[in-house]
């Protein structure tokens, strides 16, 4: 049986979160994200993109390209609310689905056209989406997702398009090479140096010549520009690790500054392991300098999720990475080697104080929030700390504007 994926997309997600909040931002151009120089554009209105901005570009050009535009920092909280809102919808409507990011997602409708046109259903999920959210949304329906994909992109803003079964690589060959799902900026220009502008250059070559040009990644990309993605829509997302950074609004060279803000990231992210039921045995740092020269470091330790562990070992990584003594741009902490399980006892050096001591610092955090309970080195860090559980099987929210 041929399968039938849909892909939804909320068009210009906070920018449209934003309108409903505001009505007097419609038809304005808008920036969503960091608000100071440094400051990264998360998401922009379509009105600016005729300027020639788009998201991920630094805040400082993008005012430069459109300096009528008004910038909003944003609130992941809201976004996720709205999210929330839209994700309830599709559970009520389709028997299996895959939230990809906070504003995109992939419903498996196989089987439906038995009892129901897939396409027809699509267009009426997606009518009570915009109905009872107020949020733009497009879609994409074909055999796969990376066609329906594609499509979404092509129907945009709030459209919806279908590609018959049989018509994919039809469908495909007059776009750009770079409306292929995984073809960024570097595999662009590597194609473009190679005169291929548009996929049915690629659907053309055998496919021995992309691997030869782009290893593994080019099977993949040559099958994607035929239309071939046997990908199945997952409906829950386990996390492999869980990370914190920060940019600085100033470098510094602070250390003491810098090691709040290590003892606040890990303090946080060892409460959201225990949160979660899991367990961390491999923890890094990563410092980027003002220069912008990154490093990063990791260590292997025995499996945790213990404050009184993890910050020791933070700060030794620190300590052991820190010494060109230069102004830091940005700081950041990463856990991963990720398992299911809850904190052991060392039997030789923790007390019963000490895990009576965790269990109630983390039920006033489940109660009031990740930062209703620090420790006092921490306090200084004050945009660190969320409500969101990155172990529910949902994408984490990603905001441009993790400033310190």
């Amino acid at each position: 049986m041929e399968k039938t994926i849909l892909h939804l997309d909320l068009d210009t997600f906070y920018v449209s979160v934003e309108r409903i909040i505001n009505t007097e931002l419609k038809n304005k151009p808008l920036l969503v994200g960091g608000t100071s120089d440094r400051g990264v554009v998360a998401a922009c209105s379509y009105e600016t993109r005729g300027f020639g901005v788009h998201s991920g570009m630094p805040m400082k050009m993008a005012k430069e390209l459109c300096p009528e535009a008004v910038v909003i920092r944003g609130n992941a909280g809201t976004y996720s609310k709205y999210s929330d809102v839209v994700t309830e919808i599709i559970k009520e409507h389709v028997p299996l689905f895959e939230k990809s990011s906070i504003d995109e997602f992939y419903a498996d409708l196989s089987g439906m056209d038995r009892f129901f046109g897939c396409y027809k259903y699509a267009t009426e999920m997606r009518q009570k989406i915009i109905r009872e959210t107020g949020l733009p949304i497009s879609f994409g329906l074909s055999v796969n997702k990376v066609v329906s994909k594609v499509a979404t992109n092509e129907a945009k803003p709030n459209n919806q398009l279908k590609i018959d079964f049989g018509l994919e690589k039809p469908f495909l060959a007059p776009l750009s090479i770079k409306k292929i799902p995984m073809v960024g900026d570097k595999t662009y220009q590597t194609l473009r140096n190679l005169g291929i502008r548009q996929v049915k250059t690629i659907q053309d070559m055998p496919m021995d010549i992309m691997q030869r040009v782009l290893g593994a990644n080019g099977q993949v990309i040559w099958k994607r520009a035929n239309g071939i993605d046997n990908t199945p829509v997952i409906p829950f997302h386990d996390r492999k690790s869980i990370s914190n950074e920060r940019t600085f609004d100033k470098d510094t060279i602070d250390v003491i500054k810098l090691r709040g803000i290590l003892i606040a990231m890990t303090e946080n992210l060892a409460y959201q392991l225990r949160r979660g039921d899991k367990l961390t045995a491999c923890i890094a740092v990563k410092i980027r300098y003002s220069d912008f020269n990154t490093y990063s470091k990791q260590s292997r330790i025995p499996y945790t999720s213990a404050d009184h562990i993890l910050i020791p070992k933070i700060l030794e990584l620190f300590n052991s990475l820190y010494n060109k003594r230069m102004l830091v741009r940005l700081i950041g902490i990463r856990f991963s080697h990720l398992v299911s399980g809850n904190y052991q006892i060392n039997l030789f050096e923790d007390t019963e104080e000490t895990l009576n001591l965790y269990q109630a610092m983390d039920h006033v955090r489940n109660r009031f929030g990740s930062r209703s309970v620090l420790r006092a080195s921490a306090m200084g860090a004050k945009t660190i700390g969320s409500m969101h559980n990155p172990f529910n099987g949902e994408p984490p929210v990603v905001l441009a504007h993790r400033k310190q």
